[in-house]
Order: C-alpha cells, then structure tokens, then sequence
C-alpha cells in the first residue's frame, strides 16, 4: 500500500491559495454574467463594476462560501442553505454599498416576486443556492485538483508572482472604475 505524504501548509500558503480561487471565479462570475447578458440581449453588454474581465463580487463569495463549509462533508443541504442566505446578503450589501458611494444600481430586482428593496429575491437566492452547491461539490474540486497538480513540486514562486500582479492589475483597476464611476475620468 503506498502511502501519500502530505506537507503541511502554510498560512501564507493557504493565503495564497485564496487568493488563486478569488480570481478564477471572478473571472468565471464575469463570464457567467456576460454570457447571461448576451442571452437576455443578444448581444456583448459589459458587466460589473470594473473594466476588467472580474466580478470580485462572485470571487469573494465564493472565498467566503469555501471558507466557511470546508467541515461540512457529505451535507449538501446545509451547503445550499448555508450559500443561499450567504450570497443573499453579500449580494443585498454589495448592492447597497455600490448605491451609496456612487448612486448607481448595477442590478435591480424590483420586478422579481419576493424581493427586497430590489437588491435580492427568492429566485436569485434560490440560484445563488444552487451555484453555490454546484461550486462546492462539483467545480471547486475540479479546480482544486487542477491547481495542485500545476503546482505540484514548485515552490509557488510562479503561482505567488501571479497572484501579486493580478492584485496589481485589480488595484489599478479598481481606482481607475472608481474614478470612472465618480465622473473624475
């Protein structure tokens, strides 16, 4: 029987590892509003807040959803509980806070049944259930294992190198949207 030899990670590791998912699922949260906004429109609509190709807000939820049900194995009930009400109120704040500094909606729900104020309803918290249940028991492992083999027997300088770049990138990006936003550019 051959043993697997498992080191230890760690915190800046696992920091790291973050902040790796953080910007694949913005960018797959980007892609899944764009190709949702062709469907609905018919044709390319640029969606969220930056100009680049992210939705941080899909990348912190779904950091904030792994962080918080990595105990929970073989609970698939509770994970879809737990990431519908997470993302309803990440989502609802998001949408409150992006109001207030800038006096814009970048979604409104006012026409959905059950919603509130427009910033959340039933039916995307429902979605938001399932995204997060498919996130969790299906993609995220994939990805995991994508990620640990690619880096398996480096010494994550290149994944670190990445990592420090795209924070750069999203710095930039995100003083630059601001400013967009606030009619300064």
């Amino acid at each position: 029987m051959e043993k697997k030899i498992v080191l230890a990670k760690t915190t800046k590791d696992k920091i790291i590892e973050y902040i790796t998912y953080f910007f694949i699922y913005s960018f797959l949260g980007w892609l899944i509003e764009t190709i949702y906004a062709m469907f609905v429109h018919g044709y390319f609509v640029k969606r969220g807040f930056l100009f680049g190709p992210i939705c941080p807000i899909y990348g912190f939820g779904a950091v904030l959803l792994l962080m918080a049900t990595k105990k929970l194995y073989k609970k698939p009930l509770l994970k879809f509980l737990i990431a519908t009400i997470a993302f309803t109120l990440f989502e609802y704040m998001v949408s409150f806070i992006l109001e207030m500094l800038f006096g814009l909606r970048w979604w409104d729900y006012s026409n959905d049944f059950l919603n509130i104020q427009g910033r959340v309803s039933l039916l995307y918290s429902i979605f938001w259930g399932v995204i997060g249940l498919i996130l969790l028991e299906k993609l995220h492992p994939y990805i995991q294992d994508k990620i640990q083999k690619i880096t398996k027997g480096n010494t994550n300088n290149i994944q670190k190198i990445v990592c420090f770049i795209l924070i750069g990138i999203l710095i930039l990006d995100t003083v630059f949207s601001v400013l967009k936003y606030l009619n300064c550019i």
